[in-house]
């Protein structure tokens, strides 16, 4: 039987959702727990990768088990199980052809920043920034950003494609803190954080937003853009 996971995890307590030998990841963590409920060895697929220190709202993941459980059940089960660093929000019963990755419509994710006095309690989750940005220009930038691209210039390590799709792009301010909202189709490794690391050159006057436009227009002409801490990304939401 297949089911779909929804789940929650402070990223600061992981060294990413990927299993890696020998480090503590959010994939092994799940697969120890599943593997016992199951009496056997259990797989996660995750809807994606998220590097070291980047949290997450609503992760999703699929996984086959040998018998059929009620789904409020096995939650009850698995969270009781878990560290309190994980959470899980939901689980589904899928038809097997159901794949948590190649099966994702849109992804959206968040980046906090935060200004003034830095903030022992927001270390982990939001980062500081103690110099004067130009919010209104960065909302400009952002827009660039929107629609189908090569982003070459916005992703780290050797890829067949770089193309990918954004749909939306929003940077709004409340109460000292900077939210970066970005959805899109397909999110390769350091991609936001360079596109909200670009943007905060920009409104810092680092960058114009031409900078922006010319490094998607020519993806072979190099340009190194700010890549942000990965502390203070969120995957927010996942749509199948």
């Amino acid at each position: 039987m297949r089911y779909l996971m929804r789940i929650s995890y402070d990223g600061s307590k992981f060294n990413g959702f990927q299993r890696l030998r020998d480090k503590k990841s959010v994939q092994a963590c799940l697969e120890s727990v599943l593997s016992k409920i199951n009496g056997s060895e259990v797989l996660v697929k995750g809807a994606g990768r998220t590097d070291a220190l980047v949290h997450a709202y609503d992760q999703c993941l699929h996984f086959d088990l040998n018998k059929d459980f009620d789904v409020d059940k096995l939650k009850y089960i698995v969270n009781k199980m878990l560290p309190s660093s994980i959470s899980v929000n939901s689980i589904l019963l899928v038809a097997d052809s159901f794949h948590a990755r190649y099966d994702v419509k849109e992804k959206t994710y968040l980046y906090k920043v935060y200004f003034g006095e830095k903030n022992v309690f927001f270390s982990d989750y939001a980062y500081h920034i103690s110099y004067f940005l130009d919010i209104k220009l960065m909302q400009k930038a952002c827009i660039k950003f929107i629609g189908t691209h090569d982003f070459r210039n916005f992703v780290s390590g050797y890829r067949r494609s770089y193309v990918s799709t954004i749909y939306d792009f929003k940077i709004y301010e409340e109460d000292n803190m900077l939210y970066f909202v970005v959805k899109g189709k397909g999110f390769y490794r350091y991609m936001v954080r360079s596109m909200i690391g670009a943007l905060i050159m920009v409104g810092s006057k680092r960058r114009g937003i031409n900078d922006i436009k010319d490094a998607l227009l020519n993806p072979n002409e190099k340009v190194n853009f700010l890549v942000v801490p990965g502390y203070g990304l969120y995957l927010k939401e996942i749509k199948y």
